[in-house]
């Protein structure tokens, strides 16, 4: 099973962390979470990042990141190119749950679900209104005919 380590600016992993364990109680196992202080470099985060890699005892491992570019990707890009590490950036909610529904996969696999999941957590919102309702009227609003006097 591969292990999801989250990783992102102070304090969204352990937030993300926590959101993972409304819905997946059962994840602690296999996800882990580094926040990023403000004053970190990135040779102190991929020291980190490798360090908790080296704890873990999974054989593959999907690291989550925030933001594209940030010190927390930049060093998570390091190990990208070790053959059992994937990243993927631009985490949200969506993601993660898609990545812990399906963690049983392998990294590649894996990779596509977090990216497809990122997308299918985007999207515009309207607010829709039901159909087959008569239109409420607002008393206080008036139509082209009314004037004010």
């Amino acid at each position: 099973m591969t292990a999801i380590f989250v990783l992102a600016h102070a304090p969204l992993a352990t937030a993300f962390l926590q959101v993972a364990m409304h819905v997946y109680p059962d994840c602690s196992d296999r996800l882990a979470a580094i926040d990023v202080a403000p004053d970190s470099d990135i040779i102190a985060i991929e020291q980190h990042l490798r360090a908790a890699l080296a704890e873990h005892s999974a054989q593959e491992v999907l690291v989550l990141v925030d933001v594209v570019g940030a010190s927390p990707c930049n060093a998570a890009a390091k190990l990208s190119d070790l053959p059992n590490v994937g990243v993927v950036a631009g985490l949200n909610v969506s993601m993660l749950w898609r990545v812990l529904c399906y963690s049983n996969e392998p990294l590649d696999a894996l990779i596509n679900r977090a990216v497809d999941g990122a997308k299918v957590g985007v999207q515009q919102v309207f607010r829709t209104k039901p159909k087959n309702l008569p239109q409420r009227r607002d008393n206080h609003a008036h139509d082209e005919n009314s004037s004010q006097q």
